[in-house]
């Protein structure tokens, strides 16, 4: 049987200063005895054990919940990126189509320090590229000071010239159209003649030169200012096949127009007309030729 320390029962008082005692020799061997570092250390191994077994189930708990959390996280992110994404892309494209646009503007503002007459700025809302009929639709009209017979140009060269004027729109004829002719003449010589279209956004026609003429391939063809419609001096086209047949007495000249007749959007419409033409300035124009009906193909 296990025997009581104090067979005597001894009192509270007693027990407080033993235990307080103690605790102070504890302290001084503590601090002053080199083996007790030894001792705490020992301990604090065997009860390492049974801290990491008591913290295991709060660890586990944090760790789970944070695992969970970090995945809804990391979805949610996941999901923003995406969208963010999607928009910076769209942006892209955005930025990319406003950047050609601001490009086409600047060549055509540029082309047109080389227009001694008044223009008015336009974009083609429609094209028809019928073999037989080669008209655009544009935005301004007769509201805007569109008169018949008006030219448009690109940033690159001429592209036609006003036929119908509407109040908030008008048509215009390009110079690819069989019907149109246009006074042109050679940069190098200044030799005339008269660019017909041929049906192909990418091929004009010279009538009218002989075999001997002084025109040869690569010449730049600009208009010749002749029937007061064009701009003298703007460039039309580059001189493409220059074939001479024995015998015959003209030569068949092939150019294709510098101006983008299938790609352009953004035109200048240029007045050119002098103090004996505005009275007439809503009557056909003299360049362009009676369409014979065509049948559709």
């Amino acid at each position: 049987m296990k025997k009581p320390l104090f067979l005597l029962g001894p009192n509270t008082n007693l027990k407080f200063l033993f235990f307080a005692v103690f605790s102070v020799v504890l302290m001084l061997l503590n601090q002053y005895a080199p083996w007790m570092k030894t001792v705490r250390s020992g301990l604090s191994t065997l009860v390492h054990p049974i801290q990491v077994l008591v913290d295991s189930p709060v660890r586990g708990t944090s760790w789970a919940a944070e695992n969970l959390k970090t995945r809804r996280q990391l979805l949610e992110d996941n999901r923003k990126i995406h969208e963010q994404n999607r928009r910076l892309h769209t942006r892209l494209l955005q930025q990319q189509a406003l950047e050609a646009e601001n490009e086409r503007l600047r060549e055509l503002l540029h082309s047109s320090r080389r227009l001694p007459q008044s223009f008015i700025a336009a974009r083609l809302l429609a094209v028809d590229m019928n073999p037989f009929r080669q008209e655009v639709a544009i935005d301004k009209g007769s509201r805007d000071g569109i008169t018949v017979g008006m030219a448009f140009v690109d940033a690159n060269g001429v592209m036609g010239q006003v036929i119908r004027v509407h109040p908030f729109h008008s048509d215009g004829m390009l110079i690819s159209d069989p019907a149109h002719a246009l006074p042109i003449q050679v940069l190098r010589n200044g030799l005339r003649s008269i660019a017909v279209g041929t049906g192909r956004t990418d091929g004009l026609s010279l009538l009218y030169l002989p075999v001997n003429a002084d025109i040869q391939e690569g010449d730049t063809l600009v208009t010749s200012g002749l029937g007061r419609r064009f701009p003298p001096d703007y460039p039309v086209a580059i001189v493409e096949t220059v074939e001479r047949k024995p015998g015959a007495p003209f030569a068949t000249i092939k150019a294709y127009p510098l101006a983008a007749l299938d790609r352009s959007r953004e035109i200048l419409l240029v007045s050119y007309s002098t103090d004996n033409t505005d009275s007439n300035a809503t009557e056909p124009s003299p360049d362009i030729e009676p369409r014979e009906s065509q049948p559709n193909p």
